[in-house]
């Protein structure tokens, strides 16, 4: 399959999306608890709720696209929707990437690379 890799980048993109939403959904007390803290002294602080809302936004639109992207290259090929799915992707860890470097957690913003390279790669292969 000369799709393999555009397959496998996807799915991973797509279960750290899905996954990410699913705890932000289910867990939501506790990760408002963990966000206020993180980002007490930011301008951020009083933004948290809605910050996160937006995030959990982009972040479903992401794993939905590259589970629908992955779908459509096993159908016929087609490649827009994984590359909507990895363009989202990229765009949800740029949000991540800044609220990081705002509270001032560069060990955290230096991990964002370890996600950001593979959504990278399949915006590249799928354009």
């Amino acid at each position: 399959m000369n799709h393999a890799a555009s397959i496998m980048v996807l799915l991973f993109l797509a279960i750290t999306f899905i996954m990410s939403s699913y705890e932000k959904i289910f867990q939501w007390s506790e990760t408002m608890v963990w966000l206020r803290g993180y980002f007490e002294k930011t301008f951020l602080k009083n933004y948290v709720p809605q910050a996160v809302v937006f995030l959990l936004l982009t972040e479903l639109i992401a794993g939905v696209f590259c589970i629908a992207g992955i779908v459509q290259l096993f159908m016929n090929g087609g490649r827009i929707i994984g590359f909507y799915g990895a363009m989202v992707s990229c765009f949800s860890l740029l949000l991540m990437l800044v609220g990081q470097r705002l509270a001032k957690d560069y060990d955290g913003a230096r991990n964002i690379v370890i996600y950001f390279i593979p959504a990278v790669l399949a915006v590249y292969w799928l354009g």
